[in-house]
């Protein structure tokens, strides 16, 4: 399709990344402070920042709402024209208050509520709003694969310590008394962990690990595993939200809702490095088919022609209300035995 013009602001970076992989132009609202712009991701010139005050005067082709304070910013810095155009808006997160009856806050029929998991979409109530799931894309460097010569696992999680029992803090502990684990990310060195790496230089650093550990319990499928199964690393982590659906225990990885279960399958990748990288094979050939930034860039695309009704280099009359779909590439497990035989 032709090149689009997409409002949209910067919420989470790793996302956005993706996103402007499409190769639209995209412009993101700067706040008086400074906040909201480009930052330092290094993104093409197809993404723009745009004072605030000078939003409204902006001439787009669609408005990407990814937080409710987007959309509370919106009526203070969006014409009526912007607000009433064709506009989607990006829900990353299962519900935070009761997990099955919490009504999503957009409550818009002329809008489009895009899931990144289908367990997003299954557990929110989107009311009258019409919904579709689009699963993350990522892509790393081309020369970077597993080798897992390290005898630890390696965990990816900004300020695990400040963020509560959701994020799984005292699961890691919990671990890490008896296996060797790194903590990567904001805030990691308060946990005795390594601190900061750049997102760049993340997939090489992790690729040398044995395996991968995600100890949060209740969020999206999150960015950091898609990457670390890209590399070609063995996921560990409780079977929870959409993490059943795409790591399949004893195959692709270790997947329980007991950390005990998790604790002995890092072991025995510690001992057993050829199992530890026959399932990170089998971890990166899910990726590939599931979270390739092709796949996303297709079905973005498909959403955005869908609400703007421009395809090609013509504009077309909106359609209707959109209807509700299924992911692309989620696809039935493939039955195999756990590698946990002698537990």
């Amino acid at each position: 399709m032709r090149r689009l013009r997409i409002l949209t602001w910067h919420v989470h970076g790793s996302y956005l990344d993706s996103l402007v992989r499409t190769g639209h132009d995209f412009f993101l609202p700067v706040a008086p402070d400074g906040t909201g712009g480009r930052g330092d991701w290094g993104w093409p010139d197809t993404v723009h920042e745009v004072p605030e005050d000078a939003v409204r005067e902006l001439d787009v082709d669609l408005v990407l709402y990814q937080h409710e304070r987007n959309r509370r910013a919106a009526v203070r810095i969006l014409s009526d024209r912007q607000l009433s155009g064709p506009r989607v808006h990006v829900e990353h997160d299962p519900p935070m208050g009761h997990p099955t009856d919490t009504r999503h806050p957009v409550d818009d029929p002329g809008a489009l509520l895009v899931h990144v998991t289908a367990f997003n979409n299954l557990m929110w109530d989107s009311g009258r709003t019409p919904t579709r799931v689009i699963e993350h894309g990522v892509a790393i460097p081309d020369d970077v694969r597993y080798t897992g010569e390290l005898d630890r696992g390696i965990v990816v999680v900004n300020n695990l310590r400040s963020r509560g029992r959701r994020l799984g803090p005292d699961v890691f502990e919990r671990a890490r008394t008896s296996v060797p684990l790194d903590l990567v990310g904001m805030d990691a060195v308060s946990l005795g962990g390594v601190g900061e790496i750049k997102r760049a230089e993340l997939p090489a650093f992790e690729a040398r690990y044995r395996f991968f550990f995600h100890p949060i319990r209740y969020t999206s499928f999150g960015m950091a595993v898609c990457e670390a199964m890209m590399v070609g690393l063995p996921i560990v982590g409780l079977a929870t939200t959409e993490m059943p659906t795409v790591v399949e225990d004893g195959v692709s990885g270790i997947v329980h809702t007991d950390v005990d279960w998790l604790i002995d399958g890092m072991r025995i990748l510690l001992k057993d490095a050829g199992l530890a990288r026959e399932m990170g094979q089998q971890a990166r050939q899910v990726a590939l088919e599931r979270f390739s930034i092709e796949r996303f860039v297709r079905d973005w695309d498909a959403v955005f022609s869908e609400v703007t009704g421009i395809t090609g280099s013509r504009r077309e009359p909106r359609r209707g209300r959109a209807a509700v779909s299924v992911p692309v590439g989620a696809g039935t497990a493939r039955a195999a035995e756990s590698a946990r035989a002698d537990r």
